[in-house]
């Protein structure tokens, strides 16, 4: 998964999905963190799309716990032929766990999967200069660096796709979004700007973050705005 172009990713926790989503997706993200077994689920994958691996831990809005088992299975899922992209915290990298983390990035490099290095705050918009310095950390240790923030208001979104435009500009591999109602048309208009990498669940009843299209929504939208 080179990320050259922009890749919209089906969310599930079901990879017997898959199928459903084929007609709007370019990859299928795998919420490891919310399947019963993800990694038997993997051993029986067949799909036609591409996987990027995500084992979200409780305190960035998933379901992982935080602990040692949580990376390691991220790691042992990069084995995987399908899984050609997994997505670790940048908090995880630079906190307490930052040996596993870091582990687990190289492991998955070895095994020739991107690194998705992400961010979510859950409460706001940061400043420009804040966001501009997460997003450069995540740069440091990851092959996209993604950022997804809380917009109260449109000036949120306008100072996000701004930061996109400019990141984008300077050679830059990120994906950004504003999550929450007022942030939502960021899914569909961070593109234009740049954005390398888009969400939206399979299953319309099963959204993984606030705010989120359906995937056919967003994928005609991402491709009338392009």
């Amino acid at each position: 998964m080179d990320f050259e172009g922009f890749v919209l990713a089906a969310s599930t926790a079901d990879l017997t999905e898959e199928p459903d989503a084929r007609a709007h997706a370019d990859a299928v993200e795998f919420r490891m963190d919310r399947s019963s077994d993800p990694l038997a689920a993997l051993d029986d994958y067949d799909g036609d799309l591409p996987l990027l691996a995500t084992n979200r831990v409780e305190w960035e809005g998933g379901d992982a716990p935080d602990d040692e088992d949580r990376l390691m299975a991220l790691a042992a899922a990069a084995e995987h032929p399908s899984v050609e992209a997994v997505d670790v915290e940048l908090a995880a990298i630079v906190g307490a766990r930052n040996d596993d983390a870091l582990w687990t990035v190289a492991h998955a490099r070895e095994h020739d999967a991107a690194v998705v290095v992400s961010i979510h705050d859950f409460e706001e918009t940061p400043a420009r200069s804040e966001c501009a310095r997460l997003l450069g950390q995540a740069r440091e240790f990851g092959d996209v660096a993604k950022l997804a923030v809380t917009a109260e208001d449109r000036s949120d979104v306008l100072r996000l796709l701004a930061l996109t435009n400019a990141q984008t500009a300077a050679g830059h591999r990120v994906a950004t979004m504003a999550m929450g109602e007022v942030g939502r048309h960021s899914r569909a208009v961070a593109p234009v700007y740049g954005s390398c990498l888009g969400f939206a669940p399979v299953d319309p009843e099963r959204a993984t973050a606030p705010g989120q299209y359906d995937l056919a929504t967003l994928r005609e939208l991402v491709d009338t705005l392009r």
